[in-house]
């Protein structure tokens, strides 16, 4: 992980955290209708983004990058795939940071790093 993908993560994992909120809020109300374009090209600009930084490593399907515009995903498409890259975003956190004396770090270039970052959601052993 380097220091430019470390300050970056947290940027895009609580915008995409924010964004599955709010679709997730429609999906339950009508989850076969369309995403509009307007938000579908916010979701599409994170999507991009969070490629980039999870790489063939951490992404969570190697053959989608984005949404076609042209052809609108549904609510529930959307909060589908947006739980999948939450999910790899997590478990790519979970490899990459480190707790001190109740302090979440990032390890950047192999070693503990000042950036700090919020604890996982997910449990990880002995912590």
């Amino acid at each position: 992980m380097t220091k430019e993908k470390a300050e970056l993560f947290d940027k895009i994992q609580s915008q995409m955290e924010e964004i599955y909120n709010e679709i997730s809020i429609l999906s339950k109300k009508s989850q076969n209708d369309p995403l509009n374009e307007f938000k579908l090209r916010f979701v599409n600009d994170l999507l991009e983004e969070a490629n980039i930084l999870l790489d063939r490593k951490y992404k969570p399907f190697k053959d989608f990058q984005k949404f076609d515009k042209d052809k609108l995903p549904t609510n529930s498409d959307v909060v589908m795939i947006l739980s999948q890259y939450l999910s790899c975003l997590e478990n790519m956190k979970i490899d990459n940071i480190q707790n001190s004396l109740g302090t979440w770090y990032w390890i950047t270039e192999d070693k503990k790093s000042h950036i700090k970052t919020s604890k996982p959601e997910k449990l990880i052993w002995g912590e």
